[in-house]
């Protein structure tokens, strides 16, 4: 654990500057907050709908980059795994409170978890790894990353995504493609459980797991830089970067379902696939881990793109599905999870490709392009079903 420089204390001037972000992310909240929301009440002209959308998703955008910054901070400063661990579970904490939000405002949205989950998994899983594995293969040839840790990634991810989109599709106690009450009781307490077993396993007894493997300096196989590890200007202490990373998420939280609607607005305007929505809006969340996998993978840091991407996918089922089956529980509401035929077979060969790409402990740009594929074909089935 590095202990960070003594630093002198900010000035308001110097305050603004290294966190405009959240500044600008508290401004644009204030707006809507005090009367800006009557925009988006009957929405009707085209123009308007896409300079507010524009405005918003430019402000979620900046403070998703002041998220990544006071992230790279304390990853630093606390060591693997926790850097990543913040990170992630501060993004899929975003997906919780949005998912959250909509079922309690009374919206009927039973199918909202499943379409959100099954989008983070499509766009973490192939996507960005995809992204990741090709960028960082290109500039190093081979990457290594931890294989231990990888396997414990896929050992909880693989059973946990069955048993949350996939087994309430065959299941019989209820008609539709729900958990009765009994069945999502046991899946609450026994998906929350297995999780938390995990983070055990990442932060406690095998730490180790999780970190970058020493690197041999060898031709075709270059050695870490340890400069590449600096994105986030100067440290300021444990406290602070923690503090300012919450505080930084917040705008995004309270905007992004502001910009959820501007997106089902474009939607329905320009006769977009419905499920397009899910998938922005989950490009959205994603955007402080995708940045900042992307760019563990091309300062060849693999281990710290594994521990992002891997452990947000992860994250997306083990924190998202007992929220949602609790809160569908309570407000008697019931949460449609299972997966129609066309995006089973997608989530199950994206599982399987995935134990293939993470079997070894080295990759290569082959493995970013089979993943890349496998994301283009998830794009063009949204279109053409």
């Amino acid at each position: 654990m590095n202990a960070p420089s003594a630093k002198k204390p900010l000035s308001a001037m110097s305050f603004l500057r290294s966190e405009s972000a959240f500044v600008l992310g508290v401004i644009v909240v204030a707006t809507f907050q005090f009367g800006g929301d009557g925009w988006l009440v009957g929405l009707n002209d085209s123009v308007l709908a896409g300079l507010i959308f524009l405005g918003l998703f430019s402000t979620v955008l900046w403070a998703s980059f002041g998220v990544v910054k006071h992230a790279d901070a304390l990853a630093e400063i606390l060591g693997e795994p926790f850097g990543t661990l913040i990170l992630t579970l501060s993004v899929i904490g975003i997906e919780v409170s949005l998912i959250a939000a909509v079922m309690l405002t009374g919206e009927s949205s039973p199918t909202l978890a499943r379409d959100t989950m099954f989008a983070m998994l499509m766009i973490v899983l192939n996507g960005l790894v995809g992204a990741s594995l090709l960028f960082g293969g290109l500039r190093h040839g081979t990457q290594e990353y931890n294989l231990e840790g990888a396997r414990a990634f896929l050992a909880v991810l693989l059973p946990l995504a069955v048993l949350s989109l996939v087994l309430p599709g065959f299941t019989v106690s209820t008609p539709d493609l729900s958990y009765s009450p009994l069945q999502a009781t046991f899946f609450i307490v026994a998906i929350t459980l297995l999780y938390l077993v995990f983070l055990g396993v990442q932060t406690v007894r095998h730490r180790g797991f999780f970190k970058q493997p020493i690197n041999p300096d060898r031709a075709g196989y270059p050695a870490l830089d340890p400069a590449d590890d600096h994105h986030h200007g100067p440290l300021r202490g444990l406290a602070y970067h923690a503090v300012m990373l919450v505080l930084t998420l917040l705008p995004i939280i309270l905007l992004s379902k502001r910009v959820a609607k501007l997106v089902d607005y474009g939607i329905v305007e320009i006769g977009a696939p419905a499920a397009l929505g899910g998938v922005l809006i989950a490009l959205l969340i994603l955007t402080p881990e995708s940045m900042a996998a992307v760019k563990a993978a091309i300062a060849n840091q693999l281990q710290r793109c594994v521990n992002l991407l891997l452990g947000s996918a992860l994250a997306s089922i083990g924190m998202t599905v007992p929220a949602v089956l609790l809160i569908g529980l309570i407000i008697g509401q019931p949460v449609l999870l299972g997966l129609d035929n066309v995006s089973l077979i997608m989530l199950l060969l994206t599982l399987l490709v995935s134990t293939m790409t993470f079997a070894g402990s080295r990759t290569s740009i082959l493995q970013g392009a089979v993943h890349m594929v496998l994301f283009l074909v998830y794009l063009m089935l949204l279109f053409s079903p």
